[in-house]
């Protein structure tokens, strides 16, 4: 897979079992209209759409055999983002790829992000798509067996940001740290387009139906 992808390389390698039996393909699965049935997904395409950033099928994902444990990634070259469809374990564990992956092209499609140069920047967007993909929920944090109560989704979010920068870029653990630390407050509390954590497929619905109706308010402006 290319070195240049913004990797989401956060799967537990020892898990090996695979998404799909093997006469099913993942592009499949993925155009079982994954905008309808993951709400997650729905409001972030919409959003994109709404950016000036269409996504399409067939042309924006691509399903790949990566190596490693990687489970995704976004190539801001090309727009696209990889699925890895031999690490890939489930519907829902595809779902949340997707989503951490598109929370990466929609910071792409709405600002100047130097993915390879700024480090911060590279940190903001992982800090944002640990926060809004639903990595850090509960249950997610439950199967990891890490366990916490005041706080702890902000140390899931750090984290797993810093373990994002250092699956992708060659630098120091110290330096990825630094980088999450500084621009942390900023980017945890940025919630766009969610306009709240959606620590749920119940909270991820009442974003979209209110980002639905933020849309209508301004079109009435």
């Amino acid at each position: 897979m290319d070195k240049s992808l913004i990797k989401d390389g956060k799967t537990h390698c020892m898990i090996t079992s695979k998404l799909m039996l093997p006469e099913q393909k993942c592009f499949s699965i993925l155009t079982k209209d994954l905008s309808i049935s993951d709400p997650y997904a729905q409001l972030l395409l919409e959003a994109m759409k709404q950016s000036g950033c269409t996504v399409f099928n067939d042309r924006h994902f691509s399903c790949e055999n990566c190596d490693g444990c990687v489970s995704g990634g976004f190539d801001s070259a090309t727009s696209q983002i990889v699925l890895c469809q031999n690490n890939i374990r489930h519907q829902s564990h595809m779902n949340r790829v997707v989503t951490h992956e598109l929370i990466h092209a929609f910071d792409h499609c709405r600002a100047h992000v130097d993915w390879f140069k700024n480090v911060k920047h590279l940190a903001c967007s992982e800090i944002r798509a640990a926060n809004l993909s639903g990595d850090c929920t509960l249950m997610n944090e439950i199967t990891r067996f890490k366990f916490g109560l005041k706080g702890h989704h902000q140390t899931c979010v750090r984290d797993r940001a810093i373990r994002s920068i250092l699956a992708v870029r060659k630098v120091s653990k110290e330096t990825a740290e630094k980088a999450v630390d500084e621009v942390f407050d900023a980017c945890f509390n940025d919630l766009e387009p969610f306009g709240r954590i959606p620590h749920s497929k119940t909270d991820a619905k009442r974003a979209y139906r209110d980002f639905q109706n933020r849309d209508r308010y301004n079109a009435n402006l």
